[in-house]
């Protein structure tokens, strides 16, 4: 279980390193920077190369709602359900806290008033969507994206591919709701760098929590009672 819960907080660690420390460090800079695009492909490239490097010790989810989805799906035993999310927010506090010592190093930084790569709706969402936007987008997202995990580590799927898809899910997710929500999908994610931004983002921390872990469970349901190919017993 330590290797286990080791390999999740490294995962989760360098998912929001990546993630959000592209949003933070290259996002913020139009002439130099990544653009949403390219945030958006950092956040899938940390999944693919984090599942890769770790997924076969611990399965690889780096997201509560993913822990919380597969339990749904009965792929995950229920007694591991909280170490996993306690070693999951954990890393992704950690690697806010490298972010925001790395990002204090810029003159005239403020991880309140920049807002730290959080999540938000209302006045606080990118395009301006409301409280139900966010809410939406985040429960479909988080059920397709829990549709494909299950899909792809199927074992009737093609061996050896599963780290690739979940990493283009996740890249196209954020390419969808970026202007929406800022993309969560994942509640550690969301909980470490609004701690950091310390206000509104605190407030508003409610709905990426709640959301993503219920479009997790519907996800793991579709998928087991709906499209999972069942074993006849003879």
């Amino acid at each position: 279980m330590l290797s286990k819960l080791s390999a999740e907080f490294l995962g989760t660690f360098v998912l929001v390193f990546g993630g959000c420390g592209s949003a933070v460090l290259a996002a913020a800079f139009p002439q130099l920077g990544i653009g949403f695009v390219g945030v958006a492909l950092a956040f899938g490239l940390t999944v693919v190369t984090m599942a890769y490097a770790v997924g076969h010790i611990s399965g690889g989810h780096f997201n509560p709602a993913i822990t919380v989805g597969l339990l749904a799906g009965g792929r995950f035993p229920a007694k591991d359900v909280v170490p996993y999310i306690v070693a999951q927010v954990v890393g992704g506090i950690a690697a806010a806290a490298v972010l925001y010592l790395i990002a204090s190093g810029k003159t005239g930084f403020d991880a309140t008033a920049s807002g730290f790569a959080s999540n938000g709706y209302g006045e606080h969402s990118p395009g301006g969507y409301s409280l139900t936007s966010a809410i939406v987008i985040e429960f479909v997202l988080s059920a397709v994206f829990l549709i494909v995990i299950h899909g792809v580590t199927d074992r009737h799927a093609p061996a050896g591919f599963a780290p690739l898809a979940i990493g283009l899910a996740l890249t196209l997710i954020h390419l969808i709701s970026i202007p929406v929500t800022n993309t969560s999908v994942n509640p550690a994610r969301s909980t470490a760098v609004a701690i950091f931004q310390g206000t509104w983002a605190i407030q508003q921390l409610w709905v990426f929590w709640l959301v993503p872990i219920l479009g997790g469970i519907a996800g793991g349901l579709i998928y087991r009672c709906l499209l999972e190919k069942k074993t006849l017993v003879r």
